[in-house]
């Protein structure tokens, strides 16, 4: 009975590391996978679902990153800008994009943009910017690619907030559990 309690327990300790190694690196990784069988979080943020579909931190990707995020009724992500290209793809639902140039001491008043089922729109090089899903009725889903992975997110407590006080946010909240920083030779 204790060898089989042992080897039970031997074996639930090796899949579970085997499950968090693989979490964080491509080994193993098999070419085509099944998105629903991705791991999804909301990383603290009520009303988000976000799924890493291919990322730099998690699959070892250098030049892009690929989310799938969908946005409950009302939820948003926060008012900030990084300096990468990002593209959206609107999958289904409706909301709002607010999205104001990094030019001058602060965003400013942002400009509203529509967006809706098969919509695209891309946000340029540290424009600031906020996705809000404004419908009511149903969840806004969006693939999203963006540039030079892994992200630097500046955060903005509102549209008039300086950028120089703008918070940085790096790593983000989906790359903190795969992050290493790199080991620094001392010498």
């Amino acid at each position: 009975m204790l060898g089989r309690s042992l080897t039970l327990f031997f074996s639930s300790l090796l899949f579970s590391v085997v499950v968090v190694a693989s979490q964080c690196s491509v080994t193993g990784l098999p070419l085509v996978r099944n998105i629903s069988e991705i791991p999804l979080d909301n990383y603290g943020r009520g009303g988000l679902s976000h799924i890493t579909i291919a990322g730099s931190v998690l699959h070892g990707m250098k030049e892009v990153e690929v989310w799938l995020q969908t946005f409950s009724p009302g939820s948003r992500t926060p008012i900030h800008r990084h300096s990468c290209e990002e593209v959206f793809v609107v999958l289904k639902g409706s909301g709002t994009l607010y999205i104001a140039s990094s030019h001058g001491k602060h965003p400013g008043k942002p400009q509203e943009h529509f967006i809706f089922s098969n919509s695209t729109f891309q946000i340029p090089v540290n424009d600031v910017h906020q996705v809000w899903n404004t419908n009511e009725h149903e969840d806004l889903q969006v693939l999203v690619i963006i540039s030079r992975p892994p992200v630097k997110v500046f955060i903005y407590e509102d549209w008039f907030m300086p950028h120089t006080a703008a918070r940085l946010k790096y790593p983000y909240y989906w790359d903190e559990q795969c992050f290493q920083a790199p080991v620094k030779d001392e010498l």
